[in-house]
This record gives structure tokens, sequence and C-alpha cells, in this order.
């Protein structure tokens, strides 16, 4: 199972990511940013609030949103 072991928040929409595979990188999550349970994060101050969480092996936001490791890595520039 694939899991992120480290997330940074860079700017605007942009976040550093690791991997513990050895890829890291960054993905621009605003497009993809679509739908009732996203809405929230368009708020850069909620954005923001990016963590990892351990149990789940990903990256959460305090509105109960996270998103899968396998997109991240599939989507990271």
């Amino acid at each position: 199972m694939l899991r992120v072991t480290k997330v940074q928040y860079i700017d605007n929409y942009s976040l550093w990511l690791s991997f513990d595979d050895g890829t890291e990188g960054t993905i621009d999550l605003y497009t993809h940013l679509k739908g009732p349970v996203f809405q929230p994060l368009k708020d850069l101050k909620m954005f923001r609030q990016v963590s990892l969480n351990h149990e789940l092996s990903t990256i959460v936001w305090p509105n109960g949103v996270d998103l899968a490791p396998e997109f991240l890595k599939n989507n990271l520039h």
C-alpha cells in the first residue's frame, strides 16, 4: 500500500508530497476541487490546514476530506 510520508504547503493550491516508495514532487489541486465536499477547500485558509494522517497514510483537511495516495502520486508535477 502506497503511503504519503510528508506534506508541505507551497502556495495557492500547491503541495509538496513525499511517498514511502521514494517518490516526491508537487501537485496543484485547484482543478481537482470539484463538488460540494471540496468547496470548503477553495478557501485558502482552509486549504492551508492540510495535514498528514498516519492512520490513513494520506493527507487530510479538518472538514474530513482526504485524497488517495495513488491519486496524489499520479498527479505529481
